[in-house]
Protein backbone atom coordinates (compact mmCIF):
# COMPACT_ATOMS: atom_id res chain seq x y z
CA UNK A 1 0.00 0.00 0.00
CA UNK A 2 1.10 3.68 -0.72
CA UNK A 3 -0.44 6.57 1.02
CA UNK A 4 -0.87 9.69 -0.41
CA UNK A 5 -0.20 13.16 2.01
CA UNK A 6 -0.32 16.49 1.13
CA UNK A 7 2.68 18.74 2.80
CA UNK A 8 2.85 22.42 2.15
CA UNK A 9 7.07 22.14 2.39
CA UNK A 10 7.66 19.38 -0.13
CA UNK A 11 9.37 21.24 -3.05
CA UNK A 12 6.80 19.89 -5.86
CA UNK A 13 5.86 15.32 -5.70
CA UNK A 14 7.97 12.22 -4.28
CA UNK A 15 8.25 8.84 -3.12
CA UNK A 16 9.09 8.05 0.28
CA UNK A 17 10.35 4.63 0.99
CA UNK A 18 11.22 3.22 4.43
CA UNK A 19 13.56 0.53 5.84
CA UNK A 20 10.42 -1.23 6.43
CA UNK A 21 8.90 -1.21 2.94
CA UNK A 22 6.27 0.83 3.66
CA UNK A 23 6.08 4.12 0.62
CA UNK A 24 4.03 7.40 0.46
CA UNK A 25 3.82 9.64 -2.07
CA UNK A 26 4.03 13.29 -0.52
CA UNK A 27 3.17 16.43 -2.48
CA UNK A 28 3.08 20.09 -2.58
CA UNK A 29 -0.94 21.57 -2.49
CA UNK A 30 0.09 24.20 -4.53
CA UNK A 31 2.57 22.04 -6.87
CA UNK A 32 -1.06 20.52 -7.80
CA UNK A 33 -2.91 22.85 -8.16
CA UNK A 34 -0.07 25.13 -10.10
CA UNK A 35 0.20 22.10 -12.70
CA UNK A 36 -4.01 21.39 -12.75
CA UNK A 37 -4.41 24.96 -13.75
CA UNK A 38 -1.92 25.02 -16.46
CA UNK A 39 -2.26 21.79 -18.14
CA UNK A 40 -5.40 19.84 -16.33
CA UNK A 41 -5.61 16.00 -14.99
CA UNK A 42 -3.27 14.53 -17.52
CA UNK A 43 -0.58 16.42 -15.36
CA UNK A 44 -1.77 15.32 -11.98
CA UNK A 45 -2.32 11.76 -12.96
CA UNK A 46 1.51 11.95 -14.66
CA UNK A 47 3.24 12.89 -11.77
CA UNK A 48 1.20 10.65 -9.27
CA UNK A 49 2.03 8.00 -11.62
CA UNK A 50 5.85 8.47 -12.16
CA UNK A 51 6.02 8.73 -8.50
CA UNK A 52 3.81 5.76 -7.90
CA UNK A 53 6.52 3.93 -10.95
CA UNK A 54 9.52 4.23 -8.80
CA UNK A 55 7.69 1.84 -6.66
CA UNK A 56 6.36 -0.42 -9.52
CA UNK A 57 9.88 -0.47 -10.69
CA UNK A 58 11.05 -2.17 -7.96
CA UNK A 59 8.09 -4.55 -6.56
CA UNK A 60 6.55 -5.39 -10.26
CA UNK A 61 9.27 -5.37 -12.85
CA UNK A 62 8.14 -5.81 -16.47
CA UNK A 63 10.01 -7.06 -18.98
CA UNK A 64 9.18 -3.86 -21.18
CA UNK A 65 11.05 -1.65 -18.39
CA UNK A 66 14.40 -1.70 -19.61
CA UNK A 67 16.33 -3.39 -16.76
CA UNK A 68 19.74 -0.95 -17.72
CA UNK A 69 17.48 2.24 -17.45
CA UNK A 70 18.10 4.58 -14.59
CA UNK A 71 14.98 4.78 -11.88
CA UNK A 72 14.19 7.90 -12.94
CA UNK A 73 13.76 6.38 -16.36
CA UNK A 74 11.98 3.24 -15.34
CA UNK A 75 9.44 5.46 -13.56
CA UNK A 76 8.82 7.37 -17.05
CA UNK A 77 8.01 3.99 -18.38
CA UNK A 78 5.23 3.81 -15.97
CA UNK A 79 3.95 6.94 -16.48
CA UNK A 80 3.90 6.66 -19.81
CA UNK A 81 1.64 3.65 -19.76
CA UNK A 82 -0.72 5.91 -17.06
CA UNK A 83 -1.11 8.23 -19.57
CA UNK A 84 -2.15 6.11 -22.50
CA UNK A 85 -4.89 3.98 -19.76
CA UNK A 86 -6.16 7.75 -19.18
CA UNK A 87 -6.70 7.15 -22.65
CA UNK A 88 -6.19 11.84 -23.16
CA UNK A 89 -7.46 13.79 -25.38
CA UNK A 90 -4.84 14.87 -28.26
CA UNK A 91 -4.17 18.48 -26.51
CA UNK A 92 -4.66 17.01 -22.93
CA UNK A 93 -1.96 14.85 -23.67
CA UNK A 94 0.40 17.39 -25.21
CA UNK A 95 0.44 19.43 -22.26
CA UNK A 96 0.82 16.61 -19.79
CA UNK A 97 3.99 15.94 -21.56
CA UNK A 98 4.71 19.71 -21.61
CA UNK A 99 4.25 19.73 -17.67
CA UNK A 100 6.59 16.10 -17.71
CA UNK A 101 9.18 18.38 -19.40
CA UNK A 102 8.70 21.53 -17.41
CA UNK A 103 9.57 20.04 -14.04
CA UNK A 104 12.20 17.24 -14.09
CA UNK A 105 13.53 16.59 -10.58
CA UNK A 106 17.42 17.20 -10.30
CA UNK A 107 18.35 14.07 -10.78
CA UNK A 108 16.07 13.59 -14.28
CA UNK A 109 18.56 12.69 -17.13
CA UNK A 110 17.93 15.51 -20.01
CA UNK A 111 14.44 15.10 -21.93
CA UNK A 112 15.65 13.70 -25.33
CA UNK A 113 16.41 10.63 -22.93
CA UNK A 114 12.81 10.75 -21.22
CA UNK A 115 10.81 10.67 -24.04
CA UNK A 116 11.61 7.48 -25.42
CA UNK A 117 10.96 5.76 -22.01
CA UNK A 118 7.50 7.48 -22.00
CA UNK A 119 6.86 6.19 -25.34
CA UNK A 120 7.57 2.55 -24.78
CA UNK A 121 4.56 2.42 -21.63
CA UNK A 122 2.81 4.33 -23.31
CA UNK A 123 2.70 1.89 -26.44
CA UNK A 124 2.87 -1.45 -24.14
CA UNK A 125 -0.16 0.27 -21.91
CA UNK A 126 -2.27 -0.02 -25.35
CA UNK A 127 -1.95 4.24 -26.41
CA UNK A 128 -1.22 4.80 -30.18
CA UNK A 129 2.21 5.36 -30.93
CA UNK A 130 1.29 8.15 -33.99
CA UNK A 131 -0.49 10.07 -31.09
CA UNK A 132 2.06 10.28 -29.01
CA UNK A 133 4.88 10.89 -31.44
CA UNK A 134 2.04 14.09 -32.53
CA UNK A 135 2.06 15.28 -29.34
CA UNK A 136 5.94 15.26 -28.45
CA UNK A 137 6.19 17.15 -31.55
CA UNK A 138 3.59 19.56 -30.85
CA UNK A 139 4.83 19.86 -27.29
CA UNK A 140 8.60 20.71 -28.93
CA UNK A 141 7.07 23.03 -30.97
CA UNK A 142 5.83 25.51 -28.22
Amino acid sequence: MIAIFRNETAPNAMLVATASGDAKIVYAPKFFTSIYNSAGDGAIIAVIAHELGHALSETAPVAWVKSGWPPELKADAWTGCAIAKSNLQARDLQETLATLAKYPSPAHPAWNARLPALETGYRQCGGDAARFTAAAAARGRK
